[in-house]
C-alpha cells in the first residue's frame, strides 16, 4: 500500500518521515482487511451472527471505529477523553455492547461511512501531531496497568493491533457466513 497526501490527510508539502508513513501504511493495511470482509453484503448479512458469539460484520466495525475515535481522542485530550470507568452505569455498558451490534437503525453504508470518517481524522492526527512521544497517564479501568503511561505512537500502535485483531474475528464470521475468505 502506498501512502500518500490524499490517503493520510496530510496537507502539508512536507512528506511524512518513515515513522509516520510506516504507521499510516500498517493502519491503512488491517483496515482494508476489515472493510474487505463486508465486500458485496446487505445489511441483514452484515448483522448477522454465525458463530457462537455476540459477533457480527457490521459490529465488529462499529466497534473498531469507536475504539479508533476514543484513542485518538486520548491522543489529543488526556484520559479524560476517555471517560471515568468506575462510573460507568449499567445504560453505558448496554451502549458499548451494542457497538458489536447491527441495530435495526443501522445500515453498512451508514457503518462504513462513520468508519472513513474516523479513518481519516486518525489519519491527519498521524501526519501532523508534532511529537509521536507525547504521552498521557491511562484512564483508571481494571483492563490498564495501574500508573502507566501511553505514548502517541503506543496508542497509534495499539490501534494497528485492535484492528488485526477484529479483522481477524471478521474473516472467521465471514467465512461461517458464506465460505468468502479475506486471505488464504
Amino acid at each position: 500500500m502506498t501512502v500518500d497526501a490524499g490517503t493520510t490527510g496530510n496537507t502539508d508539502a512536507r512528506p511524512l518521515d518513515g515513522e509516520r508513513a510506516d504507521l499510516l501504511e500498517a493502519l491503512g493495511k488491517q483496515r482494508h482487511f476489515l472493510r474487505f470482509t463486508v465486500r458485496g453484503l446487505d445489511d441483514e448479512q452484515a448483522g448477522r451472527r454465525t458463530t457462537v458469539s455476540e459477533l457480527c460484520l457490521g459490529g465488529l466495525i462499529k466497534h473498531v471505529t469507536s475504539v479508533e475515535r476514543g484513542w485518538s481522542e486520548f491522543v489529543q485530550h488526556g484520559p479524560s477523553a476517555m471517560g471515568d470507568f468506575d462510573r460507568m452505569t449499567e445504560e453505558d455498558f448496554a451502549r458499548r455492547a451494542d457497538e458489536f451490534r447491527m441495530l435495526p437503525q443501522d445500515t453498512l453504508e451508514d457503518v462504513l461511512a462513520a468508519y472513513d470518517e474516523v479513518a481519516r481524522a486518525t489519519d491527519r492526527l498521524v501526519a501532523s501531531l508534532p511529537d509521536l512521544g507525547v504521552s498521557h497517564p491511562l484512564p483508571k479501568a481494571p483492563w490498564f496497568e495501574g500508573d502507566a503511561r501511553w505514548s502517541a505512537r503506543r496508542v497509534f500502535l495499539h490501534i494497528v493491533a485492535e484492528t488485526a485483531q477484529h479483522a481477524g474475528h471478521a474473516d472467521i464470521v465471514r467465512e461461517a457466513l458464506d465460505g468468502a475468505k479475506s486471505m488464504g
